[in-house]
């Protein structure tokens, strides 16, 4: 018989509340992570330490006899602001990034991003640093069994998405505005680091303000391989204001998915830790997200808010989207009536 103070897996899937949000962010890492064998294709993704050989830039940073060895990419595209000699090495560098991440393809099997956009919902975001085309790939296929997505926010922009200024409407790329059916602009993708202001670009602008609605709002927020890197200071200082003094955040929880060791991670991400607030796990599988998906917020404020035992539920590792699918069923059909 359960108790008062137990929640079982089948009273969590089967009571849905609409409760504050779950916020994640996504960085580099976990696309590295949702891909360890590269696209469809076998194409790599990469980080920015790496990016030159993964885009196999090297030649034509060579011949541009620029110093690129050991050197951030975007501190590399930085330099070459307001250098007249450099204009055309800099569209060339600006075409190169666009077209690797264009010719990315999503691989048929079920992959991380489909679990973590099935593992959230309508009142949701996901807030992605990442250039790759393959949150919107997932969210299309997703998108079958469920309306309920969570909301999406490209803080870098992305190759797959595009923005009307005039209508303040985001869509995918190559599609036009449901109101005044103009093309989409494509986002911009690369900024130089020391001026990264995006206040001057409409879809940026506008995915910063409503991470920043978002941020105030969360009571849950799961970093999944964003490093917070030097060249995002300021992006990472707009959030932490957003969020607000961590004594101030009691109630709130703070998850970092990410396979550096844990007092890297508790310093980097101290700003937005209360106390003891937070958890660091090495791999999405480990995470809170993970084990109560699509109840994550239900979960929480179950075991440390009402201090009831509950029951983990992961996702099983399904080899076939249909599979996947078929699990997540129960909890969505729950939803309908929530």
């Amino acid at each position: 018989m359960q108790n008062s103070h137990q929640v079982s897996v089948a009273a969590e899937v089967a009571n849905p509340r609409q409760l504050r949000p779950h916020l994640v962010i996504l960085g580099a890492g976990a696309s590295r992570a949702a891909f360890p064998t590269g696209d469809a294709n076998g194409r790599a993704l990469p980080v920015m330490q790496d990016f030159v050989e993964t885009l196999s830039l090297e030649r034509l940073l060579d011949d541009a006899r620029i110093l690129w060895r050991g050197v951030n990419f975007e501190t590399i595209y930085s330099n070459l602001i307001g250098a007249k000699n450099h204009t055309s090495i800099r569209s060339a560098l600006e075409k190169a990034v666009e077209d690797y991440f264009l010719d990315l393809d999503l691989p048929a099997y079920p992959t991380i991003y489909d679990e973590v956009l099935l593992s959230l919902r309508k009142k949701d975001v996901i807030a992605t640093f990442n250039w790759d085309l393959f949150l919107i790939q997932a969210a299309r296929r997703v998108g079958r069994v469920t309306k309920s997505l969570p909301y999406l926010l490209f803080l870098h922009g992305n190759v797959a998405h595009g923005f009307c200024a005039k209508d303040a409407v985001s869509g995918v790329r190559g599609a036009i505005c449901s109101r005044c059916h103009r093309p989409f602009v494509p986002d911009r993708l690369l900024f130089p680091v020391e001026t990264k202001d995006y206040s001057n670009d409409p879809a940026i602008a506008a995915s910063w303000a409503a991470l920043r609605r978002t941020l105030q709002d969360a009571l849950f927020v799961t970093i999944f391989g964003y490093g917070a890197p030097q060249s995002d200071r300021d992006a990472v200082a707009f959030m932490a204001d957003a969020w607000g003094a961590p004594k101030d955040r009691q109630f709130e929880q703070f998850e970092i998915v990410d396979i550096r060791p844990e007092k890297d991670l508790r310093n980097t991400w101290s700003p937005f830790i209360h106390t003891h607030h937070y958890e660091c796990h090495a791999g999405w599988r480990d995470c809170f997200l993970a084990n109560h998906p699509r109840r994550s917020v239900e979960a929480f404020v179950n075991q440390f808010i009402e201090a009831k035992f509950i029951e983990n539920n992961p996702a099983p590792r399904a080899r076939t989207l249909d599979d996947l699918f078929a699990w997540y069923g129960p909890l969505i059909s729950a939803e309908a009536g929530a």
